[in-house]
């Protein structure tokens, strides 16, 4: 009898320690959480010291700043500003008018890209196209870590702020000598073809569901408007 208690003293004992150990578990793994989050937030408040303030923003200081993160940042005169998220949309419409531009750059010597891909405008000032082309590969401006121009670019407008797209980087790309421009506005499903002309874009179209968008730097290049609106739909 004594051994028989003993026995069932020890498996209580067991049976509380084990209940102890499974109940610390837990609370083990939100403390090493929390933990975790704070030395996230020190690091993150460091940086925010250690990095430039708004205005005082390099090159190489934003170079710098996109080789190690993930998100989409544009640089203006010592100003970073972070992009908003594309949207299924966007990316579906950006996926098929690339389809349609690399299918007239790849068999005549040329390069169509898309982004995140880095195109300096000038010193002081560098933007992410969605798209951007060259006819000729060998291009001396299509550099590795980033472009220094393009013979085209084109923009997916964004809901978040359309000016950006239709009026900031029309003079961006008109700056940077870019000949063509175009813009796709899924807000009333139109393409904009701009064409440069001197220091600034003339519109050479403004084409809706129905018709077909004809580039005037890309001979014989095409899109029909209801193709690159029904993408989403469609799956490109």
């Amino acid at each position: 009898m004594t051994v028989d208690v003993a026995s069932r003293v020890d498996a209580d004992a067991d049976g509380r320690k084990s209940r102890r150990t499974r109940e610390a578990a837990p609370a083990s793994k939100e403390a090493a959480a929390s933990e975790e989050a704070a030395s996230q937030a020190a690091l993150n408040a460091l940086l925010c010291e250690l990095l430039p303030r708004q205005g005082c923003w390099s090159d190489e200081g934003y170079l710098w700043l996109t080789d190690h993160g993930n998100r989409r940042v544009e640089l203006t005169d010592g100003f970073i500003e972070e992009l908003a998220m594309p949207t299924d949309t966007h990316q579906t419409i950006l996926a098929f008018l690339h389809v349609l531009f690399r299918a007239w750059t790849r068999p005549r010597g040329g390069v169509a890209a898309f982004s995140p891909l880095r195109m300096r405008i000038r010193e002081g000032k560098f933007r992410e196209p969605d798209l951007l082309l060259l006819r000729d590969r060998s291009d001396p401006r299509r550099q590795n870590r980033y472009w220094l121009g393009a013979d085209l670019v084109a923009e997916v407008v964004s809901p978040d702020d359309p000016d950006r797209d239709l009026v900031a980087k029309r003079a961006d790309y008109a700056e940077a000598g870019i000949l063509e421009y175009w813009i796709a506005d899924p807000r009333d499903e139109t393409l904009t073809v701009l064409v440069l002309r001197g220091e600034a874009y003339v519109e050479h179209g403004r084409y809706a569901r129905g018709e077909v968008a004809a580039s005037v730097l890309l001979d014989g290049f095409a899109a029909e408007v209801s193709a690159v609106f029904d993408a989403p739909e469609t799956g490109g």
